[in-house]
């Protein structure tokens, strides 16, 4: 079974946000075991890149969510995990910077950089958005209906 990490810089604040992101976990468990690790929002962004590095699973294949990354489609991220996890990979790692975006550190050690939308969302709706794009890609790789 696939294990994901979901590494974020902030906390969810919203009651509503909480409860979305907590179904999508439920959903996860028949494909994969999925995790958060926090980190706290700091005004030093290489700060707060070295405590994302200090976090950071070992052995885990990284994806950094950034705005300069590449635009993909959820088959696109269903692909991705396909194949790397064909390749051995078991541990997946996403990561969520802060609003300053990340120090240089953590985006040299990512295996690749997805930007998720040209637009810019706060890290609350990105784990969001995120959570409901793994667990689509899972379904795709299931074999299962997903809504295009």
């Amino acid at each position: 079974m696939l294990h994901i990490t979901i590494l974020c810089v902030g906390r969810i604040k919203e009651q509503y946000m909480k409860e979305g992101i907590s179904d999508y976990s439920k959903r996860m468990t028949r494909y994969a075991k999925v995790d958060f690790i926090e980190i706290p929002e700091e005004i030093n962004v290489k700060k707060e890149g070295e405590k994302m590095l200090a976090a950071l699973p070992a052995n885990s294949y990284v994806i950094a969510l950034d705005l300069k990354g590449k635009l993909i489609s959820s088959q696109e991220l269903a692909e991705i995990f396909d194949k790397e996890a064909t390749m051995g990979a078991s541990h997946f790692t996403i990561l969520i910077g802060g609003s300053d975006g990340y120090d240089p550190a953590v985006l040299e050690i990512a295996n690749v950089r997805l930007c998720m939308s040209k637009m810019t969302f706060t890290h609350q709706m990105a784990r969001f958005i995120i959570m409901e794009q793994i667990y689509r890609a899972m379904k795709i790789n299931s074999g299962e209906k997903y809504h295009k």
